[in-house]
């Protein structure tokens, strides 16, 4: 198969699966060399206030802008427990108090989520998939049931993964997500959690989809073997152009016909 660019995985995403959201890729900077050459050849933007990691990924997914996610400008104290960027504490637990039954399991459940080793990160730049500079660790889309659907079916054929099991966190679906996914190379599906519901914008019932981005290219090649094969990339009902077409399978009474096939027959 011939290898795909960022910005042609991209498109094809946009357009198969008819995405709302452009995908986001995620690049964990580690490596101060790797940051300085962001900075020097890449157009990015930042936020002279402190927002959470999910306010920063409305950039990218809605206007298409590349942003640079800085510790000091991170207002999220989860976001900065799961990018190590803030050790454990009790602010932490007591702000999961009202998730858990009591205080002992809040913070058990804290110590379990996924984490990035504790002052390792440099810095994170999320951006359009067809924007990236470097490789993404993670792509991060926000999609409806059916999107995701269609991506997590291509990505467990592709990658010869059955079943795929999520991981849910309490309070942390965008941050502790992208870190999942980026420890554990695996994909996953989440819901929004109650930050990233509002101060996220995903009002709209978006389910979160992530996937390691050396992975991204396998489940794109799989859906364009299914574009080729049957016209189209959708799943619910084989060559329809749109993947959620909310119509009875083998319906017999929800059937369309030429309107001069309907004149004719008068």
């Amino acid at each position: 198969m011939t290898k795909l660019s960022f910005a042609e995985m991209h498109d094809v995403l946009m357009d198969a699966l008819r995405l709302t959201h452009f995908p986001v890729a995620v690049k964990f900077f580690f490596d101060d060399g790797e940051l300085k050459e962001f900075k020097e050849n890449v157009e990015f933007f930042t936020s002279d206030r402190n927002l959470t990691f999910c306010q920063y990924e409305i950039g990218p997914r809605m206007t298409g802008q590349t942003l640079l996610v800085r510790k000091e400008k991170l207002g999220c104290p989860n976001g900065l427990y799961s990018f190590g960027w803030k050790g454990f504490d009790q602010a932490e637990v007591l702000s999961h108090k009202k998730y858990a039954k009591d205080l002992e399991q809040a913070e058990r459940f804290v110590k379990s989520k996924p984490r990035l080793p504790e002052g390792t990160l440099k810095a994170i730049a999320v951006s359009p998939l067809a924007d990236t500079y470097f490789p993404p660790d993670t792509v991060h889309f926000y999609c409806d049931n059916m999107q995701a659907y269609h991506l997590a079916v291509d990505y467990m054929a592709a990658m010869d993964v059955h079943p795929l099991r999520t991981n849910i966190t309490m309070n942390s679906s965008a941050c502790a997500g992208n870190v999942y996914t980026y420890l554990e190379k695996t994909a996953n599906i989440c819901t929004a959690c109650s930050g990233s519901y509002n101060s996220g914008k995903t009002e709209r019932g978006e389910l979160n989809f992530f996937v390691p981005g050396e992975q991204l290219e396998p489940l794109v090649q799989r859906l364009i073997t299914r574009i080729n094969e049957h016209g189209t990339g959708a799943i619910t009902r084989t060559g329809e152009n749109f993947p959620g077409a909310a119509i009875c399978k083998n319906c017999n009474m929800i059937v369309y016909k030429r309107g001069e096939c309907l004149e004719s027959a008068q």
